[in-house]
């Protein structure tokens, strides 16, 4: 036989409103029932509880010690569960922590500066931020959103592309003073290249050559985990890299990097997700988040593209 379960918050809502409004017959107006049916649902608490929480007599009613007790106690979590609601409710303003997980680039160059715009507008969301260059699993890591460069791997989640980024060859005026500027992309075999510690794509750096697509093998003495530390070294005249356009289109403005090779480029970008996951139920602060980043990076253009000559950042 199936067990049947009490309404415990049905009945303390009933005790509160009685006590509030001082009747059986109001507080049934309140509630929608009939001063009768307020009666069975006290009768069927008090004898759960196995106490007497209110004497009513003909004329008013009152509290017992113990009905004071359990009142005090029924507010209490009565307001909790209004606050629970409220906290995952999509009427609500958002809010709650929010945990991104971002590329070292990414964040540093485009995420973070949209913080303070996004803390302004949603005042009641906190935001917990893991900056890594390795690629995380949202459910081990508790993450709310991942930012991931490439194409997604079939899986579970819902990604909304953010932008094309298109990757850069770039190298500091120094380096190219005492190194000479490459012409074509075979030339590159005679210039340190700085390169990922990981392998992206196998081969070399893909060019666009007499109509195809190429792999130029590129060798050097110097290799990092992420592209901010890879941007650091070219900055510094160590040698040539090959790095998103977002990332370098600062130094490409400020000439610290010059681009290279830009007629021989290929056709095909990298589009950058906001991976989390999806359903109907996803969470409001999740929601507006990746809303809140598409528009901006929507108003600041599609594809982050810095101009060919290197003389100022273009997107288009």
């Amino acid at each position: 036989m199936a067990r049947e379960w009490p309404d415990r918050s049905g009945e303390m809502e009933v005790l509160a409103q009685v006590v509030a409004a001082g009747s059986l017959s109001a507080a049934g107006r309140q509630l929608g029932l009939t001063p009768s049916g307020v009666s069975r649902v006290l009768r069927r608490l008090e004898t759960r509880l196995g106490v007497r929480l209110l004497v009513r007599t003909t004329r008013a009613l009152a509290l017992t010690s113990e009905g004071e007790e359990y009142h005090r106690a029924c507010l209490r979590i009565l307001e909790d569960m209004r606050l629970a609601e409220q906290l995952v409710s999509d009427h609500a303003a958002p809010r709650g922590t929010l945990r991104v997980n971002a590329t070292l680039p990414f964040g540093q160059r485009v995420l973070l500066p949209l913080l303070p715009g996004f803390l302004e507008r949603y005042p009641g969301i906190d935001v917990d931020i893991t900056l890594s260059d390795g690629v995380v699993d949202l459910v081990d890591q508790r993450a709310d959103v991942a930012i991931r460069v490439g194409a997604l791997p079939d899986s579970a989640l819902t990604g909304r592309k953010l932008f094309d980024n298109r990757r850069l060859v770039v190298a500091a005026p120094a380096y190219l003073h005492r190194h000479g500027n490459p012409g074509r992309p075979e030339e590159l075999a005679g210039h340190n290249c700085l390169e990922f510690n990981f392998r992206r794509l196998p081969g070399g750096w893909a060019f666009q050559v007499d109509g195809r697509e190429i792999l130029v093998p590129v060798s050097g003495n110097l290799q990092a985990s992420n592209g901010e530390a890879l941007r650091m070294l070219a900055v510094a005249g160590l040698g040539v890299a090959r790095l998103g356009a977002f990332l370098v289109a600062e130094d490409l403005a400020a000439g610290r990097l010059v681009r290279l090779l830009p007629s021989f480029e290929p056709l095909r970008t990298e589009p950058v997700h906001a991976v989390f996951m999806g359903g109907p139920d996803i969470p409001a602060r999740v929601r507006v988040f990746v809303d809140f980043l598409c528009g901006k990076l929507h108003e600041q253009g599609g594809e982050q593209e810095p101009s060919s000559s290197g003389h100022g950042p273009s997107r288009r």
